[in-house]
């Protein structure tokens, strides 16, 4: 018996310090030394919902202050998969489109038939509106379907295709508070997603003015106010270096002839009643310029440059690619910066069906290939592309892909694939950059 008890109380001592080495070698290990990180806690299994809560917690186990670090770090790595952005090539970026899923219904996809001037010619040809999502005001049908500008998915592909293309500016269209084109909504509240998105890719944005109801000298300088006030101190906010220095906002005025050089010389002209020189709120103000006489019309209101923005060749005298040296050295004569706009063809026929006189054909990339290099010949400081996304007017460069619907084929790439435009676009930026480096010399 007492042998028995003796037995006993060994096989009791040897499992007690068994017990004691296994504990302490268990303990020794933390989540970090062992592959299967917590699961040895003892504690009782929690209900599902619990479990994934928990479950979240594991996957995101690290130190809070190292989750923005490593973010950086993988953004870093993902801009040097892209080309450099040339921020001397500005690209035209429209943020009016809508979709039921981000704004309730289609918005400009679902485009009005617009009618001839003449009764006489429109009532030759179709009226209506547009019917989404097959039926888009479009000759060409975008690879993201008929997005939402709203989209944070289709910003993000966006600013990936800018990047692509090694665009370095967008060039907003852009309206007042609580102001809109006929047939779109309000975009102003857009633009602190299009910033964003734009800041995360190295972009910049400025602002494209379109002609608001009521355009002046007061009130567009209430509207520069506004838009300084409340983007200017934004990262991706584009300031123009000028031949001084100064670091000034540039802004493109759309149809800028719809209001009278005595009305913009008192906005832009240092002694005029609203003048916004020498103020907080100077800028570098870009007129269109359309016909011949209003290169002087231009000077004489005090604008600082001028651009083109339409993408037909010979549809205008500024858009004419072979006006372009002339333009450049009036342009030079007179202290003034020039921006062609070039364009990789032009159709918009989905919503003029009048206007087929005014298409130009892409013939396979050349047609904005020819654009390109006359722009790179005339020697701008900035080259501006017609656009990134007008789809109405087949000027985009973003992705598009073949579509067929009834007895609608919509027009596409091929034979090329839906980064061709993105592709030539990234070949003329870096010639073009290339190029002003040897001017330079």
């Amino acid at each position: 018996m007492a042998r028995f008890r003796r037995k006993s109380c060994c096989a009791l001592i040897t499992l007690a310090l068994a017990v004691f080495f296994i504990t302490v070698i268990l303990k020794s290990l933390s989540p970090e030394d062992n592959h299967f990180g917590s699961q040895f806690e003892f504690k009782l299994i929690p209900p599902p919902r619990q479990m994934e809560q928990d479950n979240n917690i594991v996957v995101s186990a690290k130190p809070a202050q190292m989750i923005p670090e490593e973010k950086a770090d993988r953004m870093e790595n993902k801009m040097q998969e892209f080309p450099e952005p040339n921020y001397n090539v500005h690209a035209f970026y429209y943020v009016w489109y809508g979709n039921p899923q981000f704004d309730g219904k289609y918005v400009h996809w679902d485009h009005l038939l617009l009618p001839h001037w003449d009764p006489k010619v429109a009532s030759g040809y179709p009226t209506g509106r547009h019917q989404p999502p097959d039926d888009i005001g479009a000759n060409f049908y975008p690879a993201l379907g008929p997005y939402s500008s709203k989209d944070p998915s289709v910003l993000e592909e966006h600013m990936r295709q800018l990047r692509t293309a090694a665009v370095g500016v967008l060039a907003v269209s852009w309206y007042p508070r609580n102001m809109n084109d006929e047939n779109g909504e309000e975009i102003d509240n857009l633009l602190p997603l299009v910033l964003d998105a734009a800041d995360k890719y190295q972009l910049k944005v400025v602002f494209h003015i379109e002609p608001y109801k009521g355009r002046d000298d007061a009130n567009m300088r209430e509207n520069i106010k506004y838009i300084m006030e409340r983007y200017g101190n934004h990262p991706a906010f584009y300031r123009y270096k000028t031949s001084t220095g100064k670091l000034l906002p540039l802004y493109y005025i759309y149809d800028s002839y719809l209001q009278t050089p005595d009305v913009w010389a008192q906005l832009l002209k240092p002694n005029g009643i609203s003048t916004i020189r020498d103020t907080p709120y100077d800028g570098i103000f870009i007129a269109l310029l359309v016909e011949e006489r209003h290169k002087k019309d231009i000077q004489t209101a005090g604008f600082d440059g001028l651009y083109t923005y339409f993408a037909t060749n010979g549809f205008t005298y500024g858009s004419s690619h072979h006006n372009w040296r002339s333009i450049k050295t009036f342009c030079d004569y007179n202290n003034l910066v020039f921006i062609p706009s070039v364009g990789p063809g032009y159709i918009d026929t989905s919503i003029r069906p009048w206007n087929s006189q005014n298409t130009r054909n892409r013939i396979n990339g050349k047609y904005y290939e020819t654009s390109f290099n006359a722009a790179v010949e005339a020697r701008p400081q900035i080259i501006s592309i017609t656009s990134f996304n007008e789809w109405h007017e087949g000027t985009q460069i973003e992705k598009a892909i073949p579509k067929t619907w009834g007895k609608t084929v919509y027009l596409d790439y091929l034979p090329h694939k839906p980064t061709a435009y993105l592709e030539i676009t990234q070949k003329w930026a870096r010639k073009f950059s290339n190029e002003q480096k040897k001017w330079l010399e």
